[in-house]
């Protein structure tokens, strides 16, 4: 690892995050002194570093310098440029780098297989190092939340195989060469970043083409935006062969007769270059989570995974934390909890929910995600939303970016509302837990929405917290005669 030959103790700002929380463990596992500090110290992933024996400190402060005293400071995007502590450490001769840059140096020395995408590489990135794994070839992980088959979001592996989710929220992802790459999609998101569409595909041509001299692409030949791309890299001396996968048997790899599953889970029959290979059923939920598998098959077989060795793993796969998770029953209600943020992933996870709990009321606690994002995208959240029979909305969760005063959650209640879809604005936390406490009734799908705090309400209502009954939910009130 010539990049961080000499740099033995490593500071992370930003370490509560999922990105940094991954690479601090891995930093961590292999023998490097490893401190953090975090505006948002009660992260559970936190909690989960400091049990290794990782110094995590609560905000940020030049003091941090001298108490570890680093030789390399690794920084979240979200970090202030201006911040104090990182200011500080530029000042004193510390070396400084993001966290994209620093993974890249683990990530480029090895055998790297990255997962790209606007939407699903987490899960996608989950599948693949199950099945690696499961398959005993002991790679190194490090993905974008914790997956529940293992029990953790990084791992140090045995094996120069190194798996990884790659982000484009910062372009930092065309730092990676990967000797094998999936893209799963191509959407405009990180409005912050990129001003179109255009400028997202541009992006990952950038990408491809940092690809190592003959690396295969999987690429889902269903995305316009993955299409456009793969339009623009054809024919590069340097690109390997396209494994596309989607939907019937024109692509290499190709899913059909696929059956969704009362209470969750689907079933598909899987072809091979036309070849019929079999059935493969799933626990897991969505039309997009077919399309992940096919990822995961696609570059589990290029790298030498037998497809029944990989189908019996992604058969019993649960899932990644925060996408579509069931985190339990109360009073009849079921609760879900689910990370999208963007109308795309709203649309396929309220999807999914429609097909496997046909006919139950859909409830969705929705929390913006960033003004910025807000802003650009008001109409198609409140398209997606529209799906859902009652709609919960929270305040904007700004994600270290300034508030913006004309952006808010009203803009997104205003347009639903002039659908006449039933749907309420919540202060926050404490007011949409009182309001759940008297909406929801038996039968109810209760389904938490967002990349934010949101993440805590499931569990605070399984509790009784904040609902006004610790045993039994108070009596429904119906709908039509609400004030909403």
């Amino acid at each position: 690892m010539s990049e961080l030959a000499g740099a033995k103790r490593i500071h992370l700002m930003g370490i509560g995050g999922a990105g940094m929380s991954s690479l601090a463990r891995l930093l961590s596992s292999m023998g490097n002194a490893v401190s953090g500090c975090d505006l948002r110290h009660e992260s559970s992933y936190i909690k989960a570093l400091e049990a290794l024996g990782v110094s995590c400190m609560a905000g940020h402060s030049r003091e941090h310098l001298e108490r570890f005293d680093p030789q390399l400071v690794i920084f979240s995007s979200a970090v202030d440029g201006n911040c104090e502590e990182l200011v500080a450490a530029r000042c004193e001769g510390i070396r400084t780098v993001g966290r994209g840059e620093a993974l890249s140096w683990l990530f480029n020395e090895a055998r790297g297989v990255g997962v790209a995408g606007t939407h699903g590489k987490t899960t996608t990135t989950s599948m693949i190092g199950l099945v690696l794994e499961r398959a005993g070839l002991s790679p190194t992980l490090y993905i974008g939340a914790e997956v529940q088959d293992i029990g953790t979001n990084a791992r140090l592996g045995g094996n120069p195989l190194f798996v990884a989710e790659l982000d484009e929220s910062d372009g930092s992802f065309e730092s990676f060469h990967p000797s094998l790459a999936v893209v799963t999609n191509i959407d405009w998101d990180h409005v912050d970043h990129f001003g179109s569409r255009e400028d997202v595909v541009e992006a990952f041509v950038r990408f491809a083409g940092g690809l190592k001299p003959g690396a295969s692409l999987v690429a889902c030949a269903e995305d316009e935006g993955v299409q456009a791309m793969m339009k623009k890299t054809q024919g590069s001396k340097a690109q390997g062969p396209f494994l596309r996968y989607g939907w019937g048997r024109a692509w290499e790899w190709g899913a059909f007769d696929l059956r969704h599953k009362p209470g969750g889970g689907v079933s598909f029959a899987v072809c091979r270059r036309g070849e019929d290979l079999g059935r493969l059923e799933m626990s897991v939920s969505g039309e997009h989570n077919v399309l992940n598998a096919l990822a995961a098959l696609a570059a589990s077989d290029a790298l030498g995974v037998p497809f029944r060795t990989a189908a019996d793993t992604l058969r019993t796969f649960r899932g990644a934390a925060r996408r579509l998770q069931t985190l339990g029953v109360r009073n009849g209600v079921l609760v879900i909890d689910d990370y999208a943020h963007h109308p795309a992933e709203i649309a396929a996870s309220l999807g999914a929910m429609r097909r496997v709990h046909a006919g139950r009321r859909l409830v969705v606690v929705f929390q913006p995600h960033r003004y910025s994002r807000t802003a650009a995208f008001l109409e198609p959240l409140a398209a997606a939303l529209r799906e859902a029979d009652l709609v919960l909305l929270l305040p904007v969760y700004g994600a270290g970016e300034a508030v913006v005063p004309s952006v808010s959650s009203r803009g997104i209640a205003d347009r639903l509302r002039a659908e006449g879809r039933p749907c309420r604005l919540c202060e926050g936390e404490a007011d949409a837990l009182s309001a759940l406490g008297s909406l929801l009734r038996d039968g109810d799908v209760l389904l938490t929405l967002g990349a934010g705090s949101v993440s805590r309400l499931g569990g605070l209502f399984l509790s009784g917290e904040g609902t006004g009954a610790e045993g039994e939910c108070a009596v429904p009130l119906p709908i039509e005669g609400l004030e909403l």
